[in-house]
């Protein structure tokens, strides 16, 4: 039996449809993300799980049992799912210790290991309107799991963060749900985070799922151009400008996704494609090149800080970098 099952949920919000047919399993332990645009119906998806949201039709369970919404019990929520959002909310005027007390329900001496992969030791006298915004949302993720969740939903609780405080974040959910064996689903709008943090992605668009699978295969085989470009930058390209620059001929009048990285810088006895660097942007880990080949222009990546633009490259793409949309 899968921890969470969804079975056929669907939710309109003022006449318009936020969830659609939603059919789900999530496995124990399992780390998910879940992507798509503004309006898509990621939130109104985590907070049904929740049972913070009241699905129109269908059901939720939780080890096979119903999780039960805002109408079918008094207090939303459920004891063991717990929700962090981006606008969390802490008891003003109290003690972090305060505040913590109250919401344990470990074992005794758990709570300190939680605090020390949390590094909020440091914490525990000061009150909560004294923190700063990074240092109360580490305390509203401990609150939360101190009250022992088999599952943890993260909406976009990091958008806000600088890159510094937002990977510590990443860091500790991701050791967080290994050492406590807690499944993490997680709302994010931001390709790096998604990628090196799930074992699985979501892809949302107009309040139905889309895509499914791994964070590679949403990446490398997208389904369609929309997806593509959730999980970061690509070329898009069709038959007869891949046969332009030197590909066989696929599929008439299809459309096919190119990553950046696809495009290997080589030797030229290995290579299968030529071209002439156009311009040169520096990422920070790497390069970004628009490369002219045979009148097409393609955007790569490299990590070679010798090449100039005007430099005359030679390229390997292979066939399994060729994705149709």
């Amino acid at each position: 039996m899968e921890l969470i099952e969804i079975n056929e949920v669907n939710k309109s919000i003022k006449d318009k449809p936020a969830l659609s047919n939603i059919s789900l399993r999530f496995r124990k332990g399992e780390k998910t993300a879940i992507i798509g645009e503004t309006g898509s119906g990621k939130s109104t998806l985590l907070k049904t799980i929740a049972g913070l949201v009241q699905p129109d039709s269908g059901k939720i369970s939780l080890n096979g049992k119903k999780v039960l919404g805002p109408l079918e019990k008094l207090i939303p929520g459920h004891d063991t799912i717990a929700y962090l959002s981006q606008h969390y909310e802490l008891p003003i005027h109290l003690r972090v210790e305060q505040v913590l007390e109250y919401a344990n329900r470990l074992d005794p001496g758990d709570e300190l290991t939680l605090y020390k992969i949390c590094h909020i030791e440091h914490l525990m006298k000061r009150k909560t309107h004294e923190l700063s915004g990074g240092e109360k949302q580490r305390i509203a993720l401990v609150r939360l799991l101190l009250g022992k969740p088999q599952v943890l939903l993260l909406d976009e609780p990091f958008s806000n963060f600088d890159n510094i405080h937002k990977n510590e974040m990443m860091q500790m959910v991701q050791e967080i749900s290994q050492n406590w064996d807690i499944t993490c689903i997680m709302v994010s709008h931001m390709p790096k985070d998604v990628l090196a943090w799930s074992d699985r992605v979501i892809a949302m668009r107009n309040s139905e799922v889309v895509q499914d699978g791994t964070p590679e295969t949403l990446y490398r085989k997208s389904k369609d151009e929309y997806i593509a470009g959730l999980l970061g930058d690509y070329n898009l390209l069709s038959n007869k400008e891949l046969f332009k620059i030197g590909l066989s001929a696929l599929a008439e009048g299809k459309k096919y996704m190119v990553r950046p990285e696809a495009f290997h810088i080589v030797l030229p006895e290995t290579a299968n494609l030529k071209g002439k660097i156009l311009e040169k942007h520096f990422l920070g880990f790497g390069y970004q090149l628009l490369i002219e080949i045979n009148t097409i222009i393609v955007k790569a990546f490299t990590q070679y800080q010798y090449l100039q633009i005007g430099n005359t490259v030679h390229i390997q793409l292979s066939e399994g970098d060729i994705a149709e949309l």
